[in-house]
């Protein structure tokens, strides 16, 4: 079978759905590749900051529909339990990658997408136009390709992309439980080799996702050995495992996360999402990024497709600096946090700073979240 949409994109996650809703939405034909069926769990904080509500209410989307919590505060500890707290700057909510991306794939068929389940197999570029075949035997040709194909791909392999020739060292593990927790908090936990997300979701569960080691990882037979013998070595965390009951079969898992710099475009296929660039998850604001992103590159597609933008190059080279102007620096400031805590001794002086000066708290979250999203007359 052969189709030539005017945009293709590759992966259906948060980004790729939410681009896929604004190109159909401007009158862009859309055709959205997605290996996976939905409704699906997976590996995420589940938490949105507020500063992409003005965008999700002109895509016309109805999230409050979809019952999420509502999160106001925040509360980090070291490994050995030194807490502190604080009100986020912005606010947010919390809700499921389930509930959240099946919502988005109805409202992007509700638009007219073309939505395929399958894998892609090869993509080449030719004569200024994606040629793109999928397992299936589907082919497609577009002038404009996204890649949203999430975290770590067989495509990041075909692109030969630089992050993925090194070994990463780490593993994320992620289920939701019933049990006691705050509605309006998400708790940033450190453990040795590792930080934990606890925050609520829709139907009052309590999503907890963490972040671990891989070499600490493997020494234990299993992830309740791991979670017993060194996540609940921080209190705050065993208080809140001893007090929860997981939901799920068991924990979901995913490996060799990279947090390495990654290029926005590459083989002139337009990154987004966590494709262009991971933030750690102790800085809790990957899926506003990956929200924004799909904002940025819709609109530089629907300019470059009504001519405003005269050519692919400029196309590219616009697109990669507005990524760099909103996301460069929440990216750096979460890998240089992710550094401070992996120090014992720098973690502590860190907190003695915090519980001295509350104050630096939300200048600190400041740094690893954006201002609300403006929209363009």
């Amino acid at each position: 079978m052969k189709a030539n949409p005017d945009v293709v994109i590759i992966g259906g996650g948060l980004a790729g759905l939410t681009s896929a809703i604004h190109l159909s939405k401007s009158g862009m034909k859309v055709t959205l590749i997605e290996k996976n069926e939905y409704p699906k769990h997976k590996v995420c904080g589940e938490y949105i900051s507020n500063e992409v509500l003005p965008y999700i209410q002109w895509l016309g989307l109805e999230i409050f529909d979809l019952q999420p919590s509502h999160i106001s505060k925040m509360e980090f500890s070291t490994a050995k339990g030194k807490i502190i707290s604080g009100h986020l700057p912005l606010g947010g909510f919390g809700i499921s990658r389930y509930v959240l991306d099946n919502y988005l794939y109805q409202k992007a068929i509700e638009n007219g997408c073309q939505i395929i389940q399958d894998t892609v197999s090869d993509i080449q570029f030719i004569d200024d136009e994606f040629h793109i075949s999928t397992s299936s035997n589907f082919e497609l040709k577009s002038r404009i390709v996204i890649g949203a194909f999430g975290k770590r791909s067989n495509i990041d392999l075909k692109l030969n992309r630089d992050f993925i020739q090194k070994k990463s060292p780490w593993l994320a593990v992620k289920a939701h439980y019933s049990g006691g927790f705050p509605n309006d908090l998400v708790g940033l936990h450190n453990f040795k080799g590792g930080y934990c997300g606890v925050s609520k979701v829709e139907n009052n569960r309590i999503n907890i996702c963490y972040l671990a080691d891989y070499d600490t990882f493997k020494q234990y037979k299993n992830i309740e050995e791991f979670q017993s013998k060194v996540v609940c070595k921080n209190p705050h965390l065993k208080t809140i495992f001893d007090n929860c009951t997981i939901l799920f079969e068991k924990p979901i898992t995913i490996s060799q996360i990279s947090f390495e710099k990654k290029e926005a475009v590459g083989n002139h296929i337009l990154m987004i999402g966590d494709t262009a660039g991971l933030i750690h998850p102790l800085c809790g604001n990957g899926m506003a990024m990956a929200i924004h992103s799909a904002k940025i590159v819709s609109e530089l597609i629907i300019e470059y497709l009504d001519n405003k933008i005269s050519s692919r190059k400029e196309l590219e080279e616009k697109y990669t600096r507005e990524w760099k102007a909103n996301f460069k620096s929440r990216l750096a400031t979460g890998r240089f946090l992710s550094k401070i805590l992996r120090m014992e001794n720098l973690a502590a002086f860190l907190m003695q700073l915090l519980a001295i000066f509350p104050f630096l708290l939300p200048k600190i979250i400041k740094k690893t979240h954006g201002k609300p999203i403006i929209l363009k007359s």
